[in-house]
């Protein structure tokens, strides 16, 4: 780059006048008088890089605003050049064929579209795809997924857990009771670095293993609370010793309704006899493939994200001790889970879904 001086600018008696005052004046923008300055320096012969040095502005400015005053004079500098205006909206018929193709179509060897694949496709911009999809509500990159029930006794068994749910018989508790298996004690090959200012917390992503354990729950849907004991098997023996410690953990003259899932273990024999021994106990199966039915199974996501996913545990009874530990912490201050759908209001949605799913029940 050289520095010789460039060609000095030529000022009349009116532009230097006027440039001095535009440099001095309080009420000048700042950005005016900083190039009233870098025209005054450029008078005086200064070089490019010389100006831009002194100004702490860049080399191509100075070579913009000399060009700028020699064209223009002082009104010159005085504005801003034109900049192009706003992009013409898409045309109604291009937002259509947009939407369509992201409807009815799918990008060749792809299973979907994404914001790119569809904007090289249409010749328009990712940004524009992105507008269109959100106003039309469409995510070509997300799925959902469902299952729907088969059991023949759906309907029955639907409204007797949630009548449970919304009207639960006098002089009695309901529980909703499961199992969460296999809970797996991972300890992580090399410690994480904690969280900081600008940066999450680190964790690698292989880990050892040192066992595992089962966590039997009862959520008693009238306060909240949550009764719970980690067995080191999930069968029907571990199951029934269960069910003693609920039975030694809440008030006797009191029926139990425990609402449970379909697992052979809650329908054994033993199970059986141990029920005909103790009447005040009354199981209601949920309908197959409706885990979602069983309020517990929320409890169980809580306990999931809050203290198990993150977890380090370097055996069993550590992560025994964490387990209880959320399970106490939580029992303090329990949160009532409420069933707010009525029975036949589920219904009507299974049957919206069976209708645009073209399936019979």
């Amino acid at each position: 780059m050289s520095n010789h001086a460039a060609k000095s600018l030529v000022l009349d008696a009116n532009q230097q006048r006027r440039l001095e005052f535009l440099k001095t004046s309080g009420k000048t923008p700042q950005k005016i008088a900083l190039r009233a300055k870098l025209v005054l320096l450029a008078s005086q012969g200064k070089s490019n890089s010389a100006i831009a040095r002194t100004l702490d502005v860049s080399r191509p400015t100075v070579l913009l605003w000399r060009a700028r005053f020699g064209h223009s004079g002082v009104p010159g500098i005085m504005k801003d050049a034109p900049r192009p205006g706003r992009k013409k909206a898409l045309s109604p018929e291009k937002i259509q064929t947009v939407v369509e193709a992201t409807l009815h179509s799918k990008p060749e060897g792809q299973t979907h579209w994404s914001v790119r694949t569809m904007a090289r496709a249409q010749g328009i911009s990712r940004m524009a795809v992105q507008r269109i999809w959100k106003l039309h509500g469409l995510q070509p990159h997300r799925v959902k997924t469902f299952k729907l029930s088969n059991d023949k006794r759906f309907v029955e068994k639907l409204r007797d857990v949630v009548g449970l749910y919304m009207n639960p018989p006098e002089k009695a508790l309901v529980l909703s009771v499961d199992e969460k298996s296999q809970i797996q004690a991972l300890d992580r090959t090399q410690p994480g670095l904690p969280m900081k200012k600008g940066r999450c917390g680190t964790m690698t992503h292989d880990y050892k293993r040192h066992g595992t354990t089962t966590l039997f729950a009862a959520l008693n849907m009238l306060d909240g609370k949550v009764l719970g004991e980690c067995l080191p098997r999930h069968r029907s023996k571990e199951f029934l010793r269960f069910m003693g410690t609920i039975d030694k953990n809440t008030p006797p003259g009191l029926d139990l309704h425990l609402i449970v899932d379909n697992y052979s273990t809650h329908k054994s024999p033993m199970v059986k006899r141990w029920m005909k021994r103790h009447p005040r106990f009354h199981l209601h199966f949920i309908p197959t493939s409706s885990s979602w039915l069983n309020m517990v199974e929320r409890w169980f996501r809580n306990i999931t994200d809050q203290a198990i996913r993150r977890g380090v545990f370097t055996s069993v009874p550590a992560l025994i001790k964490a387990i209880e530990e959320y399970l106490a912490a939580h029992n303090e201050n329990p949160k009532i889970f409420t069933w707010t759908k009525d029975a036949d209001t589920i219904l009507a949605k299974v049957a919206k879904c069976k209708e645009a799913l073209g399936t019979q029940h």
